[in-house]
């Protein structure tokens, strides 16, 4: 059987904050995207994302994966990087910051609801609230989207939350003999190289690239890529599948207050209250469980029979 190797003990709130770089970074994705990046290339934008920060982490472990873990980062890679990078940035290209953002508020509940199914890690009470009050929270965020809705960006987001969701999951159930660090290589690698033929069939040679646009792709591949993605991949092989994906609708904020800062994007009343709603989804999937307090020894009887049945 494959086993983890030995990880450092983390306070749980060390394992939070930690937990938190992922959906703190990944929620600039939207305002650097629209900003800074290239028209119009979100397969080549994927690609230059993750192919750098599968290559650093490579470098820095300098593992391969061997037996069984060369098809199964192939399927983490398509699920978590190579199919979630390219709908990411169809949803980045063609959606208000905030609202692309927003549709992240379903991860949790899809997380929850796989990892039932394929971990039997069933969802606790308040987790599926956490899950509900974000959605209801993410979906005040985007309460006035001027212009309307693209069908085409929101699909695209939709998908690339079911998308990583899988991914999520399958790595809490395939645990990487080699540690967390050389899996976040092999994932953020095979990702890339699907993207790659792709990119260059659907949107041909690469662009012309300014010095704006290097910078927000360095940002993107080391801090939102290698860096986050080792945060979360920490957090979820630690902590219960839905306490890690309701940190995740700390993203939507982000996202949206990016948006509001950084490209005018409207923030009222409404949204305010919309990002109460969200923290405290966020919140509530970091309760735990109360350990009941030690009782009093059995009657002597039940003890006697207890000794008899073993």
């Amino acid at each position: 059987m494959e086993t983890n190797e030995p990880q450092p003990p983390l306070s749980r709130t060390a394992l939070v904050l930690i937990t938190l770089v992922a959906p703190v970074a990944w929620g600039s994705t939207y305002a650097v995207t629209q900003l800074w990046l290239p028209d119009g290339r979100p397969l080549f934008s994927a690609v230059v994302r993750a192919l750098p920060a599968g290559l650093l982490l490579l470098v820095l472990t300098r593992r391969l994966p061997h037996g069984s873990w060369w098809w199964r980062a192939a399927v983490l890679g398509v699920l978590n990087i190579g199919l979630f990078f390219a709908l990411l940035f169809v949803a980045a290209y063609r959606l208000p910051s905030g609202l692309a953002a927003t549709t992240t508020a379903l991860s949790p509940l899809v997380v929850m609801a796989l990892a039932w199914v394929l971990l039997r890690e069933r969802p606790r009470r308040w987790q599926v609230v956490g899950g509900l009050v974000g959605v209801c929270g993410v979906a005040l965020l985007a309460a006035e989207v001027p212009g309307g809705v693209d069908p085409v960006g929101l699909a695209a987001s939709v998908g690339a939350v079911a998308s990583s969701a899988l991914g999520f999951v399958l790595i809490k159930r395939w645990p990487s003999p080699a540690g967390l660090l050389p899996m976040t290589s092999w994932t953020l690698l095979a990702g890339g190289l699907v993207l790659l033929p792709v990119a260059w069939v659907v949107e041909g040679a690469p662009p012309q690239i300014d010095l704006a646009a290097a910078g927000a792709y360095a940002y993107l591949s080391v801090i939102g890529t290698a860096v986050a993605y080792v945060c979360w991949f920490t957090g979820l092989t630690r902590m219960s599948a839905g306490s890690t994906a309701l940190l995740g609708l700390v993203n939507p904020v982000v996202g949206t207050g990016l948006g509001v800062a950084l490209l005018a994007e409207p923030f009222g009343t409404v949204q305010l209250v919309g990002v109460g709603l969200a923290l405290a989804g966020a919140l509530a999937g970091q309760l735990r469980a109360r350990v009941p307090r030690s009782v009093e020894p059995v009657a002597p009887e039940v003890t006697t029979l207890d000794a008899r049945s073993v």
